[in-house]
């Protein structure tokens, strides 16, 4: 990661009222540092790994990383763990990661991947996301065909017809 800050934090409990998850919240030095009125989206080094990540807003100021269950079992840290972390603003903050079935089915329909490439960045992840959580191949398959093809039609990709 190039220009990034490192700190230590705390994995805490937190997030939205009707999704538990936990939370790094970022001191405002780092914040600062990061240049944290247009920051986003950063890149989060925890460990071995690196994740794309938004960077949000706390009641009553301030800003923090939200990780899922899955994300902190993948990573193999917990509650209460305490965390060295390198942080970066995210050099192309409207990146999507797209799984392998859902990036081959746009590819295949030009139709699809135009409005695909219409939406925010948020809409996009959203929409890599659902199809990225289907535990078996086939699952991600259907899933990613079914989102092409309703955004080929002009339909929203989460509202039935």
């Amino acid at each position: 990661m190039s220009a990034s800050v490192a700190f230590r934090a705390v994995l805490e409990p937190g997030g939205p009222s009707f999704m538990p998850t936990q939370t790094i919240v970022v001191p405002p030095e780092v914040l600062d540092a990061l240049g944290s009125k247009g920051v986003r989206r950063v890149i989060v080094g925890i460990g071995e790994h690196t994740l794309r990540l938004g960077l949000l807003p706390l009641a009553g100021g301030g800003r923090y990383l939200m990780l899922n269950k899955d994300v902190c079992r993948t990573l193999g840290i917990e509650l209460g763990q305490e965390l060295a972390i390198e942080i970066a603003a995210a050099p192309n903050p409207d990146h999507v990661d797209l799984p392998d079935e859902l990036a081959e089915a746009l590819a295949a329909w030009p139709e699809a991947e135009m409005a695909f490439n219409a939406y925010s960045g948020a809409h996009r992840r959203a929409m890599a996301r659902v199809v990225a959580e289907g535990k078996q191949r086939e699952t991600r398959v259907r899933r990613a065909v079914t989102l092409v093809e309703r955004l080929a039609r002009g339909a929203h990709p989460f509202r039935r017809d």
